[in-house]
């Protein structure tokens, strides 16, 4: 049996390597993010309930934040394509007259 070679090209690959690298950074910025804010008792292994509650709250907050604003940026990138959709055709318009 013939092994197969997968079919990726070079642009799929660097999509997805562009999308591991943008998870890992946003995943590395909310850790960072939560863990300064919410663990700051360091005498003991055990994660206390106040910063468990603490960390569980930022990670929502921010993961919320997050598709929010990605949310408002698919729609500002709708509004400017039909922007400049509209432009297009007002050209192609006063082009025929």
């Amino acid at each position: 049996m013939a092994m197969q070679v997968p079919t990726n090209t070079d642009s799929e690959q660097g999509m997805n390597i562009k999308s591991v690298q943008d998870f890992v950074t946003s995943y590395n910025k909310l850790t960072e993010t939560c863990f300064v804010d919410c663990i700051n008792e360091f005498t003991t292994r055990e994660v206390k309930p106040k910063e468990e509650t603490c960390a569980f709250n930022c990670m929502e907050k921010y993961l919320k934040m997050n598709q929010r604003m990605s949310q408002r940026f698919e729609e500002f990138q709708m509004l400017t394509n039909e922007n400049v959709l509209a432009a297009q055709k007002k050209l192609a318009e006063g082009r025929k007259s």
